[in-house]
C-alpha cells in the first residue's frame, strides 16, 4: 500500500506544479487554491508512504514522478521544447525510479 501512496503523492505533485504555472504567481484564485490543495494532498500521501518506505527512496521516487510528469505535461500543455537530450534525461530519471523500486525491500 505504501507504494500506492507514493504514486498518488507523485501525481499530486504534478497537479500542484501545473496549477502553480496556471496561477500566474498566485494572482489567479482557482489555480492558486488547486495548487495549495495539491501540495497538501501530495505531502499527506508522501507522509503515509514514509511510514514504511526508506526516506531516500521515497523522496527520490516522489520527486522523480513529479519531474517526469511536469516535463511531459509542460510539453503538452505549454508547448515547451522537447529534444533528444531532454528525452534521454527523462529516460534516465525513469530508470532511476525503477531501480530504486526494484532494490527496495517491501
Amino acid at each position: 500500500m505504501e507504494w500506492f501512496y507514493l504514486v498518488v503523492a507523485g501525481i499530486f505533485e504534478v497537479v500542484w506544479a501545473i496549477e502553480l504555472k496556471y496561477s500566474l504567481g498566485f494572482t489567479k484564485i482557482l489555480p492558486s487554491l488547486l495548487t495549495i490543495i495539491g501540495m497538501f494532498t501530495s505531502f499527506y500521501f508522501l507522509s503515509l508512504s514514509l511510514k514504511s518506505l526508506p526516506l531516500g527512496t521515497a523522496y527520490a521516487v516522489w520527486t522523480g514522478i513529479g519531474t517526469v510528469g511536469t516535463v511531459v505535461l509542460g510539453v503538452i500543455l505549454f508547448k515547451e521544447p522537447i529534444g533528444i537530450m531532454r528525452v534521454i534525461c527523462v529516460v534516465l530519471i525513469v530508470g532511476g525510479i525503477i531501480g530504486l523500486k526494484l532494490i527496495t525491500i517491501k
